[in-house]
C-alpha cells in the first residue's frame, strides 16, 4: 500500500511541475473513469479523397506524418492506383492495422490522409485528447488487451475487428490531465528525436572521414611519405572455424574466454581457438559481410570468418573493411554468402605504420562520440518508458 502511495505521489509531483511542463494542479485522489473503446470512438468510413497523401502505420513508428517514397515502403507494399479505394483518416483519428495491431501497429493521425482499406479508422469523441491515446495504446497493458481481443488460428492470422476493438477497456483521467501527460511524453520524444538527428550527423561525419582518410584524399599534418597499395590477402591471414553452437554449448559459463557468432559474443567458455585479436566477418545470411572486432583468446562458430592482421595495424584494417560494401562480393539468391576467395584480392591503401595509427586515433575518437550518444539515447528511451509506466498506469 505504501509503495502504491509513493508511486502516486511521484506521479502527482511530475504532473504538477510547472517549471518543465506548464501549470496544472492534480488532485491527490485523481478522478479516473473506465471506458470501453466503443464509448470513446466511432468507426469512420469515409471514402478516400484523392487530394490527400497515403499514410502508413508501422509497429515501431505508428502513423507516418506524410506519404512515404516507394523505395521506403519496400517491394511487398503495393499502392492502389485509384485513391478513392482508400479510407480517409482525419487528424486525431486512431488508425490500426487489423493484422498487426496486437504487435503495436496502431497510432493517431497527425494530419489528414489516406490509409489502406485493410485498416480501421476510429473517430474520437470529446472525452479524448488524441495525443494522450497515442501513448496510451502503446502501453503493455493495452497491447495485451488488443492481443486478447484479436482472433485467428495462429498469431500471424490474428485480426482485430471493429466489434472486438469496441470491447477493450481503458482508464481515462480528466481531459486537462490527459493534455498534461501527452505534453510531458511529447517533450521526452523531442529530446530523443534531437539526439537521434545528432547521432545521424555524427555517423555521416565519420563516414566522410573514412572516405577521405582511408584513401589518402586527405592527408594528416606531418605525414608526407608516399602510400603503397596491397591486396588484402598479402597483409592478413584468414581462417574459419568448423565449430557450431553445439561445440561450445556444454562449456558455456565455464570460463573467461568469449565465443562469437554473427550477433556478437554469446557467452564465455573455458578454452579458446584464437590467441590474437582479429576481425570477424559474417559469411552467410542477412548479415553477410558485416565485420566486427574480436578480442584475443576467443573463439568463433562456423558462420564467421576470421581475419588476422599481418604487416598492417589491426584497427586500421578494421576501418578499411568497415568501409567496404561486401554486397558486391555476395553470392546466393536465397541465402547470401560472402566468401574470402571472392574478396581476398581487394586493394587497400596503406600509409606508413605511424600514419595508420594516427588515422585510427581520429576514427576511434569519432566512434567514442557515437557510442556515448547511443548510450545517451538509450537512457532517454528508458526515461520515457519509466514516465509512461508512471503516468499511464
Amino acid at each position: 500500500m505504501s509503495c502504491r502511495m509513493s508511486l502516486r505521489n511521484k506521479r502527482i509531483a511530475i504532473l504538477n511541475d510547472s517549471t518543465k511542463y506548464g501549470r496544472l494542479t492534480i488532485m491527490q485522489q485523481p478522478i479516473v473513469h473506465t471506458y470501453s473503446l466503443g464509448e470513446l470512438y466511432t468507426e469512420r468510413k469515409e471514402k478516400g479523397d484523392p487530394s490527400l497523401p497515403i499514410l502508413t502505420v508501422s509497429i515501431h513508428a505508428g502513423v507516418s506524418e506524410g506519404e512515404l517514397d516507394e523505395d521506403k515502403l519496400g517491394k511487398k507494399v503495393k499502392r492502389i492506383a485509384d485513391k478513392t479505394q482508400y479510407k480517409t483518416a482525419r487528424k486525431g483519428d486512431l488508425v490500426f492495422n487489423m493484422m498487426r495491431a496486437w504487435q503495436g501497429a496502431i497510432g493517431v493521425v497527425r494530419s489528414d490522409g489516406l490509409v489502406s482499406p485493410a485498416y480501421i479508422v476510429a473517430k474520437p469523441n470529446e472525452k479524448i485528447w488524441p495525443e494522450y491515446m497515442d501513448y496510451c495504446m502503446k502501453t503493455p497493458r493495452m497491447i495485451h488487451a488488443i492481443h486478447r481481443q484479436s482472433y485467428g488460428v495462429t498469431d500471424f492470422r490474428l485480426r482485430l475487428y471493429w466489434d472486438s476493438f469496441t470491447h477493450i477497456t481503458c482508464q481515462l483521467p480528466p481531459l486537462p490531465e490527459q493534455q498534461k501527460i501527452a505534453a510531458i511524453l511529447s517533450t521526452q520524444d523531442k529530446v530523443i528525436e534531437l539526439k537521434e538527428k545528432l547521432l545521424a550527423q555524427k555517423q555521416q561525419q565519420k563516414k566522410y572521414l573514412m572516405q577521405q582518410l582511408l584513401t589518402g584524399k586527405k592527408r594528416l599534418s606531418g605525414f608526407n611519405e608516399k602510400w603503397r597499395f596491397a591486396k588484402l590477402e598479402n597483409v592478413s591471414k584468414y581462417s574459419a572455424s568448423a565449430a557450431s553452437f553445439k561445440t561450445y554449448e556444454s562449456h558455456l559459463g565455464c570460463g573467461p574466454y568469449p565465443v562469437y557468432d554473427a550477433s556478437g559474443c554469446f557467452g564465455n567458455i573455458d578454452f579458446y581457438e584464437n590467441e590474437q585479436p582479429y576481425i570477424s566477418i559474417v559469411k552467410d545470411g542477412a548479415g553477410a559481410g558485416r565485420v566486427a572486432l574480436c578480442k584475443e583468446k576467443s573463439s568463433t562458430i562456423g558462420t564467421l570468418g576470421c581475419i588476422f592482421a599481418n604487416d598492417i595495424d589491426l584497427l586500421y584494417l578494421f576501418y578499411c573493411m568497415s568501409a567496404v560494401d561486401f554486397q558486391i562480393y555476395s553470392n546466393g539468391s536465397t541465402i547470401p554468402h560472402v566468401y574470402y576467395k571472392d574478396y581476398k584480392n581487394m586493394v587497400l591503401y596503406l600509409p606508413c605504420e605511424l600514419e595508420q595509427k594516427a588515422i585510427v586515433e581520429i576514427l576511434s575518437a569519432a566512434d567514442h562520440e557515437i557510442d556515448l550518444l547511443q548510450k545517451s539515447i538509450e537512457a532517454e528511451k528508458q526515461k520515457k518508458k519509466a514516465l509512461m509506466q508512471l503516468l499511464l498506469t
